[in-house]
C-alpha cells in the first residue's frame, strides 16, 4: 500500500471506549485486552510522530439510562462504579492528551471533539476501540459527514459479534474511508 500516507501534523489517532466499564463486555474477534494492547502501541507511534492521540469514553452513568430497555444493560444490575468510565492504564492514556467524554454513541455528537481536532489542524482521523459496529462506526460516519478523511484500524477494533464487526469492515466503512491494520498505520505515518 505504497500509495496510503498519514501526514503526522494534521493526523489524530481517536481511541473510542477502552474503558474499564466496559472491561467485561464480551467482543470479537479479538478480545479487550489485545484491542488495548494494539491500541497502546499505535498511540505511542502517533506521540513519537508528532501526531496528536484523543480518547473517548462513553459517560456510563448517564448512558445506561439511554439504553436500560435494550439488550446490552440489565436494568437489574448495580450502577457503574466512578472508575467504569476511566480509560484503562494499559491503553497508555498521557495526562496532557485530550479527553472526550460522550452520552451517546458517537463522537462527535454534542462533543466538543470537532473544534478540538480543526484547532489542532486535523483533516484526518484514524480510529481504533470498541465496539467496532457502535461507537467506532458512529464516530467514522459522523467524521466522514463533518469532512474529515477517515482510517479505521481494522486490527485495533472489535465488536460484541464477529459478524457485527466483519459487517462494519467490510460493508460499511469501505463507503467512509479506508480499512488498514495498524502495521500499515505506523508505516504510512509520516
Amino acid at each position: 500500500m505504497s500509495d496510503f500516507t498519514l501526514k503526522s501534523s494534521s493526523t489524530a489517532l481517536i481511541v473510542i471506549d477502552l474503558q474499564y466499564g466496559l472491561t467485561v463486555m464480551p467482543v470479537a474477534p479479538r478480545t479487550f485486552d489485545e484491542v488495548v494492547e494494539r491500541t497502546a502501541q499505535l498511540a505511542e507511534t502517533f506521540r513519537d510522530r508528532g501526531a496528536s492521540v484523543v480518547w473517548v469514553r462513553v459517560d456510563l452513568h448517564n448512558f445506561r439510562q439511554l439504553i436500560v430497555d435494550t439488550p446490552m444493560i440489565d436494568p437489574d444490575s448495580p450502577a457503574f462504579p466512578p472508575e467504569s468510565v476511566e480509560v484503562v492504564t494499559e491503553a497508555g492514556k498521557k495526562p496532557e492528551e485530550l479527553l472526550i467524554t460522550k452520552r451517546f454513541w458517537g463522537a462527535f455528537d454534542n462533543t466538543p471533539l470537532e473544534a478540538e481536532l480543526r484547532k489542532r489542524n486535523v483533516d484526518t482521523i484514524v480510529i481504533a476501540g470498541i465496539s467496532t459496529d457502535i461507537g467506532v462506526e458512529s464516530t467514522a460516519r459522523s467524521g466522514a459527514t463533518l469532512g474529515f478523511n477517515i482510517v479505521v484500524v481494522e486490527d485495533a477494533t472489535s465488536a460484541r459479534t464477529v459478524e457485527g464487526h466483519d459487517n462494519a469492515i467490510q460493508r460499511i466503512f469501505p463507503f467512509l474511508g479506508r480499512v488498514r491494520s495498524a502495521a500499515e498505520v505506523e508505516a504510512a505515518l509520516a
